[in-house]
């Protein structure tokens, strides 16, 4: 069983301390109009409002476009919430996409973007109410933090400093790190001569908790699923049985450690 307090706190960035939304939609309308030929980026403009809700269905990458892709298609939002993985299936065959160039289109545009103008592309982030706030408090407590994303950890420490947020290099591991963040919970520990019990993680994609879990050496682990994050009601409701995983809210997450279950 995880302590009652956390000697090492590790968070995910994108989901649990920073909204990133608005930079999903830019990135995979333009990463759109490369793989369907499409002159009038605009005209994707009408589907934003659906794309932001649906975006907790994603799991990896390169289902983006495709997700703007059934949009287009005229797929409702009811039939993507509740049979994504079979609606994304059909449209690759169909369409006889590639999962995998899919991704490197998706990386390559968003590259782009970001050497061409990276005020723009930080400018669509947003950090959740209350977060940064919260942040100052744990690096200012006996709680040692750490940052555990997919995101590079260069633009993490861009956004952090817009903020005027400090976080030592040797605490953010990012896409760069190239490990699963089980492998870099084991780091951490190993770091700190600590067991799993006295970690306590933050995400907002329940598989990558459930990964976690899976590993008899962390199996103590702390683990919150953010409900604020992108994932489903569904999801959410998913581990109401499990007592290994803990449903977390932005107002919990920016109280207390106390008042985290």
């Amino acid at each position: 069983m995880s302590s009652s307090i956390p000697t090492i706190l590790a968070l995910d960035f994108d989901g649990v301390i920073c909204d990133g939304i608005l930079e999903y939609f830019q990135t995979t309308k333009r990463t759109y109009c490369k793989i369907w030929d499409l002159d009038n980026i605009e005209s994707l403009d009408q589907f934003a409002e659906l794309f932001y809700p649906l975006r907790p269905v994603i799991e990896t990458g390169w289902e983006m476009p495709v997700l703007l892709r059934a949009l287009v298609l005229g797929i409702s939002s009811q039939e993507i919430s509740q049979n994504w993985p079979r609606v994304a299936a059909k449209i690759v065959t169909t369409e006889k996409l590639d999962p995998k160039f899919l991704s490197y289109e998706l990386d390559a545009t968003r590259d782009q973007w970001i050497e061409s103008n990276l005020d723009e592309w930080l400018a669509l982030h947003r950090f959740y109410p209350g977060v940064v706030e919260n942040l100052d408090k744990i690096l200012h407590s006996p709680t040692q933090l750490y940052i555990i994303s997919t995101k590079e950890g260069r633009f993490i420490q861009q956004l952090f400093q817009e903020k005027g947020v400090k976080i030592p290099n040797n605490t953010l591991f990012g896409k760069e790190t190239k490990q699963p963040k089980y492998e870099i919970i084991r780091t951490i520990l190993k770091k700190h001569s600590e067991t799993s019990s006295h970690l306590w993680f933050v995400e907002d994609l329940l598989k990558t908790l459930q990964k976690v879990k899976q590993q008899p050496d962390l199996a103590e682990t702390g683990l919150f699923l953010a409900d604020w994050g992108y994932n489903t009601q569904q999801t959410r409701e998913s581990i109401a049985g499990d007592p290994s995983i803990n449903l977390l809210t932005l107002a919990q997450f920016t109280q207390p450690f106390s008042n985290w279950r």
